[in-house]
């Protein structure tokens, strides 16, 4: 870990064009001490006083960028109107890191790949052209989807699979200006760039994230698979919204995590549930369309036939939420 000077920003405009700033530190400070980003000055925005609000705004709710985890998991308005969203958060981490962990940190989070965090491996995110040791190596948790030959890491993010399902739109600020992106132009996959995560470009400043006013409240679910239930990263999850008129779906939205570099929506399988029957059948059929061109690794192949159960499983769940209570079962 290098040594670096230290900093507070008082406003946005402190820190426009900057390299490195720190909020809750939770990933950032991981990836000093491993000596994958090394700043020369680090600069902490948590004394910037806008920015930490969860504002109700003519077209929804905003999130304010360093509004922390769990206060966007349990304000009252995200609890009530975007209740998705909410169990998303509360399925990340733990509960020390959410009151630490800040909305914009959260979208900008690394990789949790253990090559990557290896120095003495080939990498392409760390080092471009080295390799990519997941490919021939232990993949259990590594991708099924979006994948390229330079890397096959997952985006660890469990509030962002949410974030994608909802349409969340990100906001931006940097010397230019300000500029609003929609959350799936956001993250990228790694095609022959794999140390490019996201859109985000250098001294760019996060400074909220907007939800739309359908926030699927009635019909909801958020399933997470994992090795164990405290404090692991996603296999597969599932984010799930969808509004009915009887048995019928209206509108339906679902995200996977846990098996690409970014958030898995195929809106190609939302538009083929539209207008149909409720049912297993009809979300099997779904699935399948979510997991075309999906391909497994000497570890991981079973994560397609995971990601099909979880899809149909979390859809069910979602017809009737209280099902996703601990003992419960999903609709018949």
């Amino acid at each position: 870990m290098n040594n670096f000077d230290y900093q507070k920003a008082a406003t946005v405009s402190d820190v426009v064009g900057k390299s490195t700033f720190v909020a809750g530190g939770t990933n950032l400070i991981d990836l000093l001490k491993y000596n994958l980003t090394n700043a020369a000055t680090l600069i902490d925005i948590n004394t910037i006083g806008e920015h930490h609000d969860i504002l109700e705004i003519e077209d929804g709710v905003r999130l304010g960028a360093l509004a922390t985890n769990a206060d966007t998991a349990y304000h009252p308005i995200i609890e009530q109107r975007y209740p998705l969203l909410s169990r998303a958060i509360l399925a990340g981490a733990s509960a020390q890191i959410r009151n630490m962990a800040t909305n914009g940190g959260n979208l900008l989070q690394r990789t949790r790949c253990y090559y990557f965090y290896d120095p003495h491996a080939p990498c392409n995110k760390r080092l471009p052209g080295s390799g990519c040791s997941a490919i021939n190596g232990y993949n259990r948790n590594m991708a099924i989807l979006g994948t390229s030959e330079n890397c096959i890491a997952v985006f660890p993010s469990d509030m962002s699979i949410a974030l994608s399902a909802l349409d969340a739109i990100i906001n931006i600020k940097s010397e230019d200006g300000e500029r609003s992106v929609d959350f799936a132009d956001f993250h990228r996959l790694p095609g022959d760039t794999p140390p490019i995560d996201n859109n985000l470009k250098p001294g760019e400043f996060i400074t909220s994230i907007d939800l739309p006013l359908k926030g699927f409240a009635k019909n909801y679910s958020y399933l997470k698979l994992r090795d164990r239930a405290s404090y692991a990263f996603a296999l597969v999850s599932v984010a799930t919204g969808l509004e009915l008129d009887g048995d019928t779906i209206r509108d339906v939205r679902i995200t996977l995590g846990g098996v690409s570099h970014k958030p898995w929506r195929v809106k190609d399988a939302e538009h083929y549930l539209i207008g149909k029957k409720a049912d297993r059948e009809n979300f099997s059929a779904a699935a399948d369309i979510i997991l075309q061109g999906a391909v497994g690794f000497a570890h991981n192949t079973f994560k397609i036939k995971l990601a099909k159960k979880a899809i149909v499983r979390n859809c069910m769940m979602a017809l009737d939420p209280s099902t996703q209570l601990p003992g419960a079962q999903p609709s018949a």
